[in-house]
């Protein structure tokens, strides 16, 4: 299953190296979860900020991070690390979800 990724810009048009930074990093995401249905890269200014949200679907669930520094590419670094630590939050607690419920069965 290959998730969606949408990138948008707001007040300018983003290079295509963005895009590929963008797209490869998120593509890191695939292997944390199989419970990804889409994700929406939103890069704008703010003053003098670089600003990137990341807006993430899960099948039960809605992650949204937002980052902003004085560099487009170190924003969606620290946008990465904390989506990364998000999904993994959500991943564990599927998991331990999960074995509740075998355990559940077996009883």
């Amino acid at each position: 299953v290959s998730m969606n990724i949408a990138i948008t810009t707001r007040g300018y048009k983003a290079p295509d190296r963005l895009k590929t930074y963008i797209n490869d990093k998120l593509k890191r995401l695939e292997k944390f979860s199989d419970r990804i249905i889409d994700l929406e890269a939103v890069l704008s200014y703010e003053k003098l900020d670089q600003v990137v949200e990341f807006k993430l679907r899960l099948n039960n669930k809605r992650i949204i991070i937002k980052e902003k520094s004085d560099d487009v590419f170190k924003s969606i670094d620290l946008a990465m690390d904390s989506l990364e630590r998000q999904v993994t939050r959500v991943k564990d607690k599927f998991k331990e979800h999960d074995k509740r419920k075998i355990v559940d069965m077996v009883e």
